[in-house]
């Protein structure tokens, strides 16, 4: 299974904000935290989580939950010809194809999203499982 995975944004917000899929999000969670998988977001990704943070817990609290975060996930870069490949993808959301393209960029092995329409854009180099078939995929290894 892989060993470098994509965490699309709500996997980390059902994890800090224990949101009805919490207990799968922290499987992963602890996967990335114990060393077992290289898990990676996009400077977007820092944004979009810090924003629900910020409302849920106020700003002092989001800086601490992010960067205890970051401590076991790292964050890679969106350059401008990621920009422009993922603009012209058949990906239709502009925000999932710029994380599409730049985790293809960057070699990660798979994305984890619960977004079904991302999952049906994907391409082999790239394939995209939910939490729980990524989950189900680690334990056959």
């Amino acid at each position: 299974m892989a060993s470098r995975v994509f965490l699309d944004a709500n996997i980390l917000l059902d994890f800090i904000l224990k949101r009805e899929a919490y207990p799968v999000a922290r499987k992963i969670m602890e996967l990335a935290i114990n060393g077992q998988i290289q898990a990676f977001i996009t400077p977007s990704i820092v944004h979009i989580v810090g924003y629900w943070l910020t409302k849920a817990y106020g700003n002092a609290k989001a800086k601490e939950l992010l960067l205890t975060l970051l401590a076991d996930v790292g964050v890679i870069d969106i350059g401008h010809e990621i920009t422009l490949t993922a603009l012209h993808s058949k990906i239709k959301d502009i925000e999932d194809a710029l994380q599409y393209y730049t985790a293809i960029h960057h070699k990660v092995d798979i994305f984890i999203s619960r977004d079904k329409d991302l999952q049906k854009a994907a391409i082999p180099t790239l394939p995209v499982y939910t939490p729980d078939e990524f989950l189900k995929e680690l334990v056959k290894e």
